[in-house]
């Protein structure tokens, strides 16, 4: 891999491994609902001017209705529901479930697209899904405080969040397949405010939230999203999807890192032998690794 191309991909992994803690401090003070909603504004109104200069505007008043609905299921639910969870869970423990998300895409494109799972994917699918079940049933990376009912309707929020990525990448595959990844990006983004509009207005903190809450806010919308989503693309064109979604793999180590240094949490054996196994099962159903066959 070319020093620039690592480069990126180590940034990427960062980024998106600093938002689920920027995501915990949003949510805090602004809510979870509200924090998705000025989340995805920020990152509309950062990609909107590129995308202009860049002439897509066409393009997407002639793809609106998909591209908006992708923003739905793609960043508006997801960012919703993961905001809620790390109020009541780690962030190291929300970043290693959203390492599911392939696992989830491959079983959404399997059944809805026809794709075919050979031995060594289906093994790896298995794997996975042991690893989170293995971290649901235990009691370790809860948020200090938070009660056993709580945790797990926070786990169970990461999950519904990963598996509404994996149906968002076969609607993608399938409806907006040869379309202009910036336009995507950003209209999805308009359609993820759109939607997280009237939410983020109806439940506004009555309490004006502090300085750090918002610079983490614009750090998140800025960098976590807008940026993020330059970077990805950039690999994608550089690596291919299949190579550039192995990021997927060095979020949560990054993300453990902020948590552990920045915000006090404590990463337990159990969190990280459980978290080892979703990897190792992630990285077989995607086929980055392979047991059996070329």
């Amino acid at each position: 891999m070319p020093a620039l191309v690592a480069l990126e991909f180590i940034l990427l992994a960062a980024l998106w491994g600093a938002s689920f803690m920027f995501l915990r401090m949003g949510a805090l003070e602004f809510g979870p609902l509200p924090t998705a909603g000025l989340r995805v504004a920020i990152a509309a109104l950062a990609l909107l001017p590129v995308m202009l200069a860049r002439g897509l505007w066409p393009q997407l008043r002639q793809h609106w209705k998909p591209v908006l609905f992708c923003g739905v299921i793609n960043s508006a639910v997801p960012f919703a529901l993961y905001s809620y969870a790390l109020l009541h869970i780690s962030t190291g423990l929300s970043a290693i479930l959203n390492a599911t998300v392939p696992l989830f895409g491959a079983v959404v494109a399997w059944a809805w697209l026809g794709d075919r799972l050979d031995a060594s994917r289906a093994l790896g699918l298995a794997i996975g899904f042991v690893g989170v079940a293995l971290l649901a049933g235990g009691e370790a990376g809860f948020q200090p405080g938070a009660s056993a009912a709580a945790s797990f309707w926070g786990i169970a929020a990461c999950l519904l969040a990963t598996l509404s990525y994996g149906v968002s990448a076969s609607y993608t595959r399938r409806y907006l397949n040869g379309l202009n990844s910036l336009m995507v990006a950003t209209g999805s983004q308009i359609g993820a405010a759109l939607g997280l509009a009237l939410p983020t207005l109806l439940l506004w903190p009555a309490q004006m939230p502090r300085p750090q809450a918002w610079l983490g806010m614009l750090a998140l919308g800025l960098l976590c999203t807008a940026v993020a989503y330059v970077l990805f693309f950039s690999l994608i064109q550089r690596l291919g999807p299949a190579r550039a979604i192995t990021v997927t793999f060095a979020i949560p180590v990054f993300a453990v890192f902020y948590g552990v240094t920045l915000l006090g949490e404590t990463l337990t054996p159990w969190v990280l032998a459980c978290g080892l196994v979703v990897l190792c099962g992630t990285a077989l159903a995607t086929g980055a690794v392979r047991l059996f066959g070329r």
